[in-house]
Formats: structure tokens, C-alpha cells, sequence
């Protein structure tokens, strides 16, 4: 019987214990017991990554906000050219670190790939301070669905002021794609307002899934 194996622990600011385990080749991260994200569920990350870059300019800067196991990192650098600046907010150092100590062979390479620039910051914080028309794309997978959150702090990237920094951020003609867990007609509503249109895409979690269980909700801005 294959065994699992603890990789490595983390306790975050507000008392969360994050767990990296592997078992028969692939890797799982737990969240206070909860399974948060594995190596055998990447489906809807690039899917994700495919509808934010369907259509890019010139010189693309994209951000990517929660850098996870690295799937939407992956196939985003697969889809930009060699000029591209591709810019992850991670707010935990140990996920960061974890990329590279132990998935190195799955995605932790590409942490260090030169069109990559890593910042271990509040992504929030990092729209605050871009100023305007900064990205040609932003791709935000920092929370398990805009409601339920798993953390409450989250709440300000999904709420109005949220939402319309994250426009002011885009350039003219520019994308933003959220993902979440589940389907949520009320933020859809919410992001219809402020950017003038929105659609709710499927995704499936495996490959071969019979059902689309997460969902991608799009939106350019005019």
C-alpha cells in the first residue's frame, strides 16, 4: 500500500495550518484538514489561463494572482511570447518555497522562468498600487469562491471598491477572469455593473470529468 507523505507545515497569520503532502506521485495541499488544491485537479487553472489570453497585444503584462501549485502560471507562459512580463502576487512565502523545494518537477521551475516576476504580497495590495491601465490581463484564483470565502480578508477583491480597482488596473480593451469553486449569480451581477459585462464560463476539475464544477466568470474592460 502506498503511503502519504508529509512534505511540509505552515501556520499562516491568522492561525490557518497549511499541510503539502504527496501520495503515489502527486502532490495535495490541506488546509486546516481541508483538501485546498492538488496536482490532480489543474483543468480549470488552464482553462482559466486560455480565456485570459485569447487575445493579447504586443509586449503583454499579466498578473496572476495566487500562485498555488503553478497550473495557471504554466500554461499562461505557454500562451505569452518571449517578451512578456508575467507578474504572480503570492501572499504565503512557504507556497513559494514549496514550489521550489518539492515541485520543482511539476511547476516550481517556472517560478524562475526570466518573464516571471514573483511578488510574496497581498495581491489586493499590489492592484492598490499599480495605478492605472498597468495589465493587459489579470487572472485571480486566490480564494476557494467569492462566497464562501476561506479567508475573510479576501472579501475586498471581491466586493464593489475590489472589483473597480481591479478595472482601474487594466489597460483599455483589457481582461480579467476570476475563478471560483462554485457558481455565484451575485457576483456575476456585481461584475456586469462595473464592467458592463460579464460571462460565466464551466470548467471542469479533471480532463476527463462528466461535469463543469467550477466556474470562470470573464469580463474585459470598454
Amino acid at each position: 500500500m502506498k503511503i502519504t507523505r508529509h512534505l511540509a507545515t505552515c501556520t499562516t497569520k491568522d492561525g490557518s495550518v497549511l499541510v503539502l503532502q504527496e501520495h503515489d506521485g502527486h502532490f495535495y495541499l490541506r488546509v486546516d484538514g481541508v483538501q485546498l488544491m492538488s496536482t490532480t485537479a489543474s483543468s480549470s487553472e488552464q482553462t482559466m489561463a486560455e480565456l485570459a489570453c485569447s487575445h493579447l497585444p504586443e509586449k503583454p503584462r499579466v498578473l496572476i494572482g495566487g500562485l498555488g501549485f503553478g497550473f495557471t502560471l504554466k500554461r499562461v507562459l505557454e500562451l505569452v511570447p518571449a517578451d512578456a512580463i508575467v507578474e504572480v502576487a503570492e501572499l504565503l512565502p512557504e507556497i513559494v518555497a514549496w514550489n521550489r523545494e518539492f515541485l520543482g518537477e511539476v511547476n516550481g521551475k517556472l517560478v524562475d522562468d526570466p518573464r516571471v516576476i514573483i511578488h510574496v504580497r497581498d495581491v489586493n495590495e499590489l492592484l492598490n498600487r499599480s495605478g492605472a491601465d498597468r495589465y493587459h490581463v489579470i487572472l485571480l484564483d486566490v480564494d476557494n469562491s467569492p462566497d464562501p470565502l476561506v479567508q475573510r480578508g479576501n472579501a475586498r477583491l471581491y466586493n464593489r471598491s475590489g472589483l473597480e480597482r481591479a478595472k482601474a488596473a487594466l489597460h483599455s480593451g483589457g481582461r480579467i477572469v476570476y475563478w471560483s469553486a462554485n457558481q455565484d449569480k451575485d457576483f456575476a451581477r456585481s461584475v456586469e455593473k462595473v464592467f458592463g459585462n460579464v460571462e460565466c464560463v464551466g470548467a471542469k476539475a479533471y480532463p476527463k470529468a462528466k461535469r463543469f464544477t467550477h466556474t470562470l466568470f470573464v469580463a474585459d474592460r470598454k
